[in-house]
């Protein structure tokens, strides 16, 4: 039998197996990712993207591509039933995206298989391919704790099997393994870990088809409420929607399993729509052409009870939760799984920090996902809840229902997503940038770019390359005492990143220093050039807090962020985006800065 090694193994090729790949692969590990299907999806599944997604996306240098082929949903329709009889009518329009600080006002709705095609894109440009017809029979975690503690250790067996017969079986020697193969995980059920929650007795289908209606918001995100039942439009890449149709209490004849799934031999795409006519009257709900794909599905609201095993397998994705579609979760919680975890993964394979940090992504992740159900229970109950009228005064309201909406928003952005303290997120100095939340991704904000007056945003200054963003918010820099004040604590800072990079290697490479100084330093000529080296590493790494030619972009970023001008602050920023601390911008920021970091980084000698 064939035998090879390899760093990371993953198991899946859905969008979080991929974007788990494509993360490593841009950091430079050894990883390979194989997947069960012979072909990639070519229609349906997930298909919103969140605005935090998005900006995720944009740290990889893939936003642009996803943007120019996916639909942009601005605006959310609520349709309640006409007092007056005869169907719904329109109850309000208002923003889908009602997170303030969202840099991207809006989701994007694309097929799954276009997605993934992005990330397949991305990573082949890595040297990584999915190795397809392929799944795994077997898999070894020893129990060696000696072993296990040894990073150089590959302490973990699989078994491969090709499906098209070519070398039938592999042993991958592996160092991890993610598991990414969906509801269902094959990775999960072998490592004997259990799905806590339930499954409800709500049944949903789903089509993705192009309308002939009289319906005015199809491409709107519409949440259809009626007597009959509730339907839910979101408009889609090439003119098309997918309709997503409440079908408790429908005479179609489905039955449930135990496992969750639905057998889906009473329905078709003809009677789902016809559903969706009946609850969608007045309108005229007509299909054009074929119907690109549909399912039948029942909502199952669980997490898994642990995200890992001995800290050398990970499940990420819908391997280790599972809730219902409508609130545009699932595919964003998949990705953001493994864009939590795949630096980590760099960190500890490259020696920099050790297996400790691996645990920050169950404890981080699993309280998300655990929110995630509390949400999605709240928001399901809404969606199956016959509206009020006048003969159900139990029923929900558009009031409630619009509630609801709004006070999530920040939750179903993910923008809002917060990570609570541990050895990467801490909170000792929140005061020193009160709007900035430290566990928060970095909230977005132009500056001025020093060097020649460009407007950049933050976030894009801090790519998803692993490197930790250190932004010194030197102040308002005038005078020369304050030069040699920056000289000095540059210094020293200097010398705590060193710490933890060996000799041969440049504080750069784990390190991205930003400065971000107040207004007064585009009055004097030059004056950029006056800073410590440190913080002018590159010429594009000085920006200023100040408007640009035009006064239309920039400014006010220390107060956006609760920074005060006068003393400055230094921000530090995870490779994944969230704020990790805040330090003053001083000798005890600096020593603040040491021990956080040598929390989870191994120092070197």
């Amino acid at each position: 039998m064939k035998e090879s090694y390899v760093d990371v193994l993953i198991i899946g090729a859905g969008p979080a197996g991929l974007m788990a790949a494509n993360a490593l692969a841009r950091a430079g590990t050894n990883v390979r990712i194989v997947e069960k299907r012979a072909t990639a999806v070519d229609a349906g599944h997930a298909d919103g993207i969140q605005p935090r997604t998005i900006e995720i996306f944009q740290s990889y240098g893939l936003a642009e591509r996803l943007l120019r082929e996916g639909n942009h949903m601005y605006m959310a329709a609520f349709y309640n039933p006409d007092p007056n009889g005869g169907g719904v009518k329109l109850t309000q329009r208002v923003p889908d995206i009602t997170a303030p600080s969202a840099r991207y006002p809006f989701e994007v709705t694309l097929h799954q298989g276009h997605i993934e095609k992005i990330l397949l894109d991305s990573m082949g440009h890595f040297g990584v391919k999915v190795e397809r017809s392929t799944v795994p029979t077997l898999i070894q975690l020893t129990d060696d704790h000696a072993t296990v503690a040894d990073l150089a250790s590959y302490a973990v067996k699989v078994v491969l099997k090709r499906l098209d017969g070519e070398d039938t079986f592999e042993t991958v020697h592996a160092k991890f393994v993610i598991g990414a193969d969906g509801a269902h995980s094959w990775v999960r059920k072998s490592l004997g870990i259990s799905m806590e929650g339930e499954q409800t007795d709500s049944v949903w289908g789903v089509i993705d088809v192009r309308l002939d209606t009289d319906f005015p918001d199809t491409r709107a995100k519409s949440i259809v409420n009626s007597n009959a039942g509730t339907c839910f439009l979101i408009p889609r890449e090439d003119d098309k929607d997918r309709i997503y149709i409440q079908l408790d209490g429908t005479n179609m004849g489905l039955s449930t399993a135990t496992n969750g799934r639905v057998d889906k031999t009473a329905a078709s795409p003809e009677k789902l729509l016809a559903v969706a006519q009946e609850i969608m009257r007045p309108f005229k709900v007509k299909q054009v052409g074929e119907c690109e794909w549909w399912t039948v599905y029942s909502v199952g609201q669980r997490v898994a009870s642990s995200y890992s095993a001995r800290g050398r397998v990970f499940i990420v994705g819908d391997a280790c939760h599972t809730h219902s579609p409508k609130a545009g979760q699932g595919m964003n919680a998949s990705m953001g799984d493994s864009h939590n975890l795949a630096w980590k993964l760099a960190y500890v394979l490259r020696g920099w920090a050790g297996l400790s940090l691996l645990r920050t992504y169950e404890s981080e992740r699993r309280k998300f996902a655990q929110d995630l159900i509390a949400f999605d229970k709240i928001w399901a109950k809404l969606f199956t809840g016959k509206p009020r009228t006048e003969e159900n005064q139990d029923g929900v309201t558009h009031e409630e229902f619009l509630r609801h909406f709004q006070t999530f928003g920040g939750f179903s952005s993910n923008v809002g997503i917060h990570y609570q303290p541990s050895t990467i997120t801490n909170a000792q100095y929140q005061h020193l940038a009160q709007h900035l939340p430290i566990g928060q991704r970095m909230i977005p904000q132009v500056f001025i770019r020093a060097a020649d007056g460009r407007p950049v945003e933050i976030q894009d200054m801090l790519p998803s390359d692993t490197r930790i963003g250190i932004l010194v918010f030197t102040g308002d820099v005038a005078t020369p005492k304050d030069f040699e004040k920056l000289e000095e604590l540059s210094d020293k800072l200097q010398t705590v990143l060193a710490t933890f990079l060996q000799n041969t290697e440049p504080w750069t490479e784990a390190f991205r220093v930003i400065s971000i100084a107040g207004p007064s330093l585009r009055k004097v000529d030059g004056a950029h050039l006056a800073l410590p080296s440190l913080l002018r590493s590159h010429w594009s790494s000085v920006l200023v807090d100040d408007l640009d030619t035009k006064g239309k972009q920039g400014g006010d970023g220390y107060t956006n962020y609760g920074i005060d001008q006068s003393a400055g602050a230094v921000i530090l920023v995870r490779p994944d985006g969230h704020v990790g601390t805040v330090a003053p911008f001083n000798e005890e920021g600096v020593k603040h800065l040491g021990e956080y970091l040598n929390g989870f980084m191994n120092a070197q000698s």
